[in-house]
């Protein structure tokens, strides 16, 4: 069972000195919009770590998680491989996951045990990467396509879907080259040359340039087939 190198989010704000901010806008806009839309009932959060979007689920009537090792906040209720959650079949009406699905090896097995848990008529709210550079190694496995989360949902017997990308190509672009250039600023080898490009990258403040500039070419983007990340919603057929 996989125990070390799980970063944990503590809450869903961001801002423009974040250098995740393009990222994280449109992901945390569209769980926002999705949970307020979808959640109801009980809820149940795979991979839920620290609880960090707990806030959006105060109009349900139970929200409980699992993951593979307890947090440093202490709020995992089970302990357990999403792949193999000790739940019976139809325990909760809301399955919430996020950001986790690119870590499993064995994701199809995943999204089946989320329909086994979920009540007929419920719903599953789960977002992924479309793009992201690799992270928590070796544990990163996979990123999707609007055409692979339809094709995976659909098999484990989810309908209604509804695939919605969390921003566009200039939100990708934008943070591809934050990525870029903090991957080769921030990494293990030091250099003087490396020492004054980094003091530039913070004094002429190119972080915060980046994200207003792409913030607001993303504002007229109308085309979403390059996009960094999926959020999707997918209904479990009544009875």
């Amino acid at each position: 069972m996989r125990e070390e190198n799980l970063q944990r989010l503590s809450g869903f704000t961001t801002n423009l000195n974040d250098p995740y901010y393009l990222h994280y806008k449109f992901l945390f806009r569209d769980i926002i919009a999705a949970t307020k839309e979808y959640a109801k009932g009980e809820v149940f959060d795979i991979g839920c770590g620290n609880k960090p979007y707990a806030p959006l689920f105060t109009h349900c009537s139970k929200y409980d998680g699992c993951d593979i090792i307890q947090s440093s906040g202490h709020q995992v209720d089970i302990l357990c491989p999403c792949t193999d959650i000790p739940l019976a079949d139809n325990s909760y009406d809301t399955i919430f996951t996020t950001q986790v699905m690119e870590h499993v090896a064995e994701h199809q097995k995943m999204l089946s045990e989320a329909y086994r848990i979920v009540r007929p008529g419920g719903y599953i709210i789960l977002t992924a990467p479309m793009y992201w550079h690799h992270h928590e190694e070796p544990y990163d496995f996979f990123r999707f396509t609007r055409y692979g989360m339809e094709h995976l949902f659909t098999k484990a017997g989810f309908t209604e879907l509804q695939i919605i990308p969390n921003g566009g190509k200039w939100a990708l672009t934008g943070q591809a080259l934050l990525n870029s250039i903090r991957s080769s600023l921030y990494g293990s080898k030091k250099s003087l040359t490396r020492k004054i490009l980094k003091a530039g990258f913070i004094l002429f403040r190119i972080k915060w340039l980046i994200n207003i500039f792409y913030g607001m070419l993303e504002k007229y983007d109308t085309d979403h087939s390059s996009t960094l990340n999926f959020l999707v919603v997918g209904k479990k057929p009544s009875l």
